[in-house]
């Protein structure tokens, strides 16, 4: 059996990556969630809590790297080096993350919702 480090990340892992680096976002901005953001409102909440640099890790916990320049969130089974390797999330693609995890819609979008 491989062991974490081994293991390649499954897509329920790098949503758990993105809820691990944006963990403070639903409680910050929890009303602006509910009423909806505009892109340019969710990029400025990312980059507020992503920060300048941060990251986590540990004994069974992937290891993250965050920024908030660019959006950036980097992860794995093993300690992710940001300088030499492609974040998992940048830019437009943190905000569709986002507003795909914790369900934020754009108030600028005025298409009906289907469902």
């Amino acid at each position: 059996m491989a062991d974490d480090q081994d293991r390649a990340l499954t897509e329920a892992d790098k949503v758990m990556i993105f809820k691990l680096a944006t963990a403070s976002l639903p409680r910050r901005y929890r009303e602006a969630i509910k009423t909806g953001m505009s892109n340019e409102e969710l990029s400025n909440a990312l980059q507020s809590v992503l920060g300048i640099f941060g990251g986590s890790g540990g004994p069974g916990r992937p290891s993250i790297s965050f920024t908030g320049s660019g959006l950036r969130i980097w992860g794995g089974w093993r300690t992710v080096n940001h300088v030499s390797e492609k974040p998992l999330f940048s830019g437009k693609a943190t905000i569709a993350m986002a507003r795909q995890v914790y369900g934020i819609k754009d108030p600028n979008n005025k298409q009906m919702d289907l469902f």
